[in-house]
């Protein structure tokens, strides 16, 4: 049984991500780049499964500049087989990374897709389901616990107030959610022989999908600043501000 992993490269998520000074975009110069912590945790879960002796193949994927590798290579410390690279400078949509994945995974015929439930960059939470939508494959979002079978996963997911178990039959796409696993530590020599591990470089044109752009962003901003807050003497003086003041009622 084969797994197909999608990592993104992404701001650390220790870094504190400015703006650049004409509001085009997020300023990444100079500042340390890693895997998307959940789809880390997606790769954790696929390296988990194959110890388990669920799964044979972890074929990991990545889509972007040539910067991309170093994820990818991550990924392959960690415990994947072998990694895919879709080589592109042009900043891509939750919708063509989909088609993209789906090129892919049209021609690994994987039974099991994990991605990370968003990037911590665009908090878009889409690539998944557009993925599970354009391979007309079941899926389960926000996944806490995976349990593999022969030709079925159980998935317990993440609802509001609660969980929900879903049955799904293979092939499927799954999305992490971070109380799927807590992704292990790589080690030195997990990192050196990570890079002897096959790498594919692939053209973008060669998997002749459209990714044509279909958002404009016109303008980027930091958040407003909180205001502080105050103190209120009592119950009616804070209803008061909240008719008034915040007029929240």
């Amino acid at each position: 049984m084969k797994a197909l992993v999608a990592v993104k490269r992404v701001v650390d998520y220790n870094v504190k991500v400015r703006v650049k000074a004409d509001s085009s975009d997020v300023d990444i110069g100079n500042v340390k780049m890693s895997m998307n912590p959940f789809d880390e945790i997606a790769v954790e879960e696929a390296v988990r499964l194959k110890e388990a002796g669920k799964i044979s193949e972890i074929v990991a994927v990545s889509i972007g500049e040539k910067k991309c590798e170093d994820t990818l290579r991550t990924a392959l410390a960690m415990g994947a087989d072998r990694a895919i690279h879709i080589e592109t400078d042009t900043k891509l949509e939750p919708l063509a990374v989909a088609k993209l994945l789906k090129a892919v995974a049209d021609k690994e015929n994987p039974q099991i897709l994990l991605l990370g439930k968003q990037a911590i960059d665009d908090d878009a939470n889409q690539t998944a389901q557009m993925l599970a939508a354009l391979l007309n494959a079941p899926q389960a979002t926000f996944a806490s616990k995976v349990e593999l079978g022969n030709d079925k996963v159980v998935v317990t997911r993440e609802i509001d107030g609660g969980e929900e178990v879903v049955v799904l039959t293979l092939p499927a796409v799954i999305s992490a959610d971070l109380r799927l696993n807590e992704p292990r530590f790589v080690k030195l020599p997990n990192i050196m022989a990570a890079k002897k591990k096959p790498l594919e470089k692939v053209a973008l044109a060669d998997l002749n999908v459209d990714t044509a752009t279909r958002v404009n962003v016109m303008k980027v901003l930091e958040p407003k600043a909180r205001q502080a807050g105050v103190k209120v003497a009592n119950v009616a003086e804070l209803v008061e501000k909240l008719k008034n003041e915040a007029k929240v009622i």
